[in-house]
């Protein structure tokens, strides 16, 4: 832990001491449980591609623990590095109020770009002529009253709901589109129109499942199907090399992932992807992480590697990240000495039921500026006046500050506060009104020894503060 030397912060943590034998974990002994998450928020079902150089993410805003009823809006975080992520407001402004969530990676077709989200329960085709947006269905009116079914009409299914899109262009141009409970079928050339012909992929194991995944390496097709959900979550998959609705074989060691609480934390890995970095023959597995249970989900991303047959190894699942995977210069980091708030939210207890029993989050301050997205500051919920403060170590050249707010897509407004000598104070940055967003950038060009955000709307939290 960082030397703490504001005497605010002293009394903060003496009094998480007292505490300490109700969470059962002294501060000095805190530890992040949620390691480097891929995006500093709370987001589930990612579909990540390479798109021009630019890595995009299109996933389900999680709802905090008040479930899909409160998905956030359509947002797409963009990464030059993959690991510095973006976004700047909503993609799908019709979809903004809908309860919207797994939405497929976009393709291009037709001299456009087709997305396909599940929106209050149904999945739909929408269009754009850029991969940012703005999307809009790709038939009718913009409004969200028909489910995505074969020729526009419902199927005679005991559940016409249908969720989880994943579209893959096989090599002749031909597109298929995958969905929940191992349906398959072929997409028109109008990427709108899905053949009456629906195929259920047999496999092995027959639990529930959802988010499917598929793709085509060195010839050979894989289809990965999640088994159960929750704390349960884990992905198995077959293989072939005739077409991608097979027919598939299923190789000895069919898991690709399972949960690993007690070797590695994670929970659950579920609904994800698999991408390929173009030009190479690097792939990744990215997963949703169910340890802080419901919809309180982070996405994490691991290597996918293969044996010489072509089989997948099975995932060793963690919250390590893969780092960066492209090189992109970038400004050098200023170190922080210490970091302050005017509150700090009391510890939350996760229960698990799996072994260990479960895990306890903290929110203490100086999670902000440890560059691992997974951990983060949160104050009081009674706290009104709500500021953070880095303290630099002595006066420094700063130029640029960046913040990565909780719930970005709520929005937030702030005041950045700077000093020399911690108590004379100026403004130098921040914006009054509110903005969906993240991160929120100031240009500062002074010489500072404390900054200090003041919050004036929004979630009372910070995922990530990079100063310059």
């Amino acid at each position: 832990m960082n030397r703490m030397k504001d005497t605010r912060w002293r009394r903060a943590l003496a009094g998480m001491a007292l505490c300490a034998g109700c969470w059962g974990v002294l501060p000095a002994q805190v530890v992040n449980p949620f390691g480097h998450a891929l995006i500093p928020d709370m987001v589930a079902d990612a579909s990540i591609q390479v798109i021009d150089g630019v890595f995009y993410c299109y996933a389900t805003t999680d709802g905090y623990g008040k479930g899909l009823q409160t998905s956030g809006p359509p947002v797409v975080w963009k990464s030059e590095d993959f690991v510095h992520w973006s976004f700047d407001g909503t993609y799908f402004p019709s979809a903004e109020k809908e309860k919207y969530w797994a939405p497929s990676k976009v393709v291009p077709a037709n001299g456009r770009y087709y997305i396909y989200p599940t929106v209050n329960g149904f999945m739909y085709p929408a269009v754009a002529d850029s991969p940012d947006g703005p999307f809009r269905l790709a038939r009718g009116e913009d409004k969200f009253v028909l489910p995505f079914t074969p020729g526009g009409t419902l199927l005679e299914w005991k559940d016409p709901r249908a969720i989880d899109a994943e579209i893959f262009v096989d090599d002749d141009g031909q597109a298929y589109l995958y969905w929940w409970r191992r349906n398959a079928a072929k997409l028109g050339a109008d990427m709108v129109t899905v053949d009456s012909v629906v195929q259920v992929i047999p496999t092995p194991r027959t639990a529930y499942s959802e988010g499917p995944i598929f793709f085509k390496r060195n010839g050979i097709y894989y289809y990965l199907y999640t088994q159960g959900g929750g704390e349960t979550y884990q992905y198995a998959y077959v293989m072939g090399r005739q077409s991608p609705l097979g027919p598939f074989e299923v190789p000895k060691e069919d898991l690709v992932s399972t949960s690993n609480v007690a070797g590695t934390g994670v929970s659950g890995p579920g609904h994800g992807c698999v991408f390929n970095v173009p030009g190479t023959d690097d792939y990744y597995f990215a997963f949703l992480e169910y340890g802080r249970g419901s919809t309180n989900r982070q996405t994490y991303v691991n290597r996918l590697e293969f044996n010489a047959d072509g089989t997948i190894r099975p995932v060793k699942v963690s919250m390590d990240g893969v780092g960066a995977l492209k090189k992109v210069k970038r400004a050098e980091r200023l170190p922080v000495d210490s970091v302050y708030a005017s509150s700090v939210c009391e510890p939350l207890f996760i229960p698990l039921k799996e072994t260990p029993p479960g895990r306890t989050e903290y929110f203490v301050p100086e999670w902000a500026v440890d560059g691992a997205n997974g951990s983060r500051w949160m104050a009081a919920p009674e706290d009104n006046d709500v500021w953070l403060v880095a303290d630099l170590g002595r006066v420094r050249r700063v130029r640029r500050s960046e913040v990565w707010f909780v719930r970005p897509t709520e929005g937030h407004a702030y005041e950045l506060e700077a000093s020399k000598d911690g108590k004379s104070w100026v403004r130098c940055g921040g914006h009054d009104e509110v903005r969906k967003l993240s991160p929120h950038t100031d240009e500062l060009r002074g010489k500072y020894r404390y900054l200090r955000i003041r919050l004036k709307a929004g979630i009372k939290g910070v995922w990530e503060w990079h100063i310059y």
